[in-house]
């Protein structure tokens, strides 16, 4: 479609008169006949109660009023101009803007996907928010962000909001992590749900689902955990662990990646699932249909090197 398509087609004759300087040019211009320009511009008139051409000369020039009404006239076209190219602008993924929600968890373990989507659309304005899973889930259903990454339990038993539709990009297994001077540091052998509840934790808090799973597990095991440092900073505990005796849980991804030492539990915790979250019905922006789409084939690559290092 054409600019001039969607612009008021009375104006887009004014705009012609004025500068062609005749009717029968701007008619030519046009492709229209005399008679039909003629009477557009009347009922333009009449409309706004103004003359806006002075026929009475030579040639035909715009009156003081035509000339301020032509002025806003461009202004508008321009307006019209400059929103269909940002329609074009956003269709292409040349800009705009993706507001993703994630827990600290799905930060490290995602943000390599964030980099290669970043790196695909650079004009895209990525929109980081770290938030608590269940404030995701409400945020996407309510619009207030567009997509969201979350560390969850496997779908079957996971209850959601009805409206949200949602991707399992790849499953975790979660271990014990420990730094290079703990005491377990060369542990090979798995280590038991009792003697987990020995260790000195460094947990994220409640608030986060990581942290919901450890709880889940002691519970299920008896065990009442000693927790040493309770943190909403995933780089915070991170950085405790390399650095103190101090244990925690983690997904064997973000172990491997810390450079810490894994010490398999046994029994296991149960694995869990990262997952895209978005709304099922109503409008998707190119870069979340973009990003949902990458997400899909990045999560191939990164389950091929989750598979090789278990």
């Amino acid at each position: 479609m054409q600019q001039r398509d969607i612009f008021p087609r009375s104006l887009q004759y004014l705009v012609a008169i004025a500068e062609c300087g005749s009717y029968t040019r701007a008619a030519e211009a046009l492709h229209v006949s005399q008679p039909t320009l003629s009477q557009q511009i009347k009922q333009l008139e009449e409309t706004l109660q103004s003359p806006l051409l002075d026929r009475s000369g030579r040639s035909v020039q715009l009156t003081n009023a035509g000339e301020i009404y032509l002025r806003h006239a461009r202004r508008a076209w321009g307006e019209l101009d400059g929103g269909a190219r940002a329609i074009h602008d956003v269709q292409n993924l040349s800009r705009g803007t993706l507001r993703l929600g994630w827990t600290p968890i799905t930060d490290y373990l995602t943000c390599s996907l964030l980099e290669n989507f970043n790196g695909l659309y650079p004009g895209i304005n990525i929109n980081t928010l770290e938030l608590p899973q269940d404030s995701i889930e409400a945020s996407v259903s309510e619009s207030r962000i567009d997509i969201g990454i979350v560390f969850s339990k496997p779908l079957a038993i996971t209850t959601r909001p009805s409206e949200l539709g949602t991707d399992v990009l790849f499953v975790e297994k979660l271990c014990v992590a420990v730094g290079r001077n703990h005491p377990r540091a060369k542990q090979q052998e798995r280590m038991s749900a009792q003697n987990l509840g020995q260790e000195s934790l460094a947990l994220l808090n409640t608030d986060f689902a990581l942290r919901s799973h450890v709880d889940d597990y002691c519970y299920l095991h008896n065990i009442e955990p000693r927790i040493a440092i309770e943190s909403n900073s995933l780089s915070a505990i991170i950085s405790l662990i390399k650095h103190r005796p101090l244990a925690t849980i983690l997904p064997r991804s973000i172990v491997r990646q810390q450079r810490l030492h894994i010490i398999n539990l046994s029994p296991e915790m149960q694995h869990k699932e990262i997952t895209l979250i978005y709304r099922k019905d109503g409008y998707k922006s190119p870069a979340t249909i973009a990003f949902s789409k990458l997400a899909q084939l990045w999560s191939k690559d990164e389950l091929q090197n989750i598979t090789k290092t278990q």
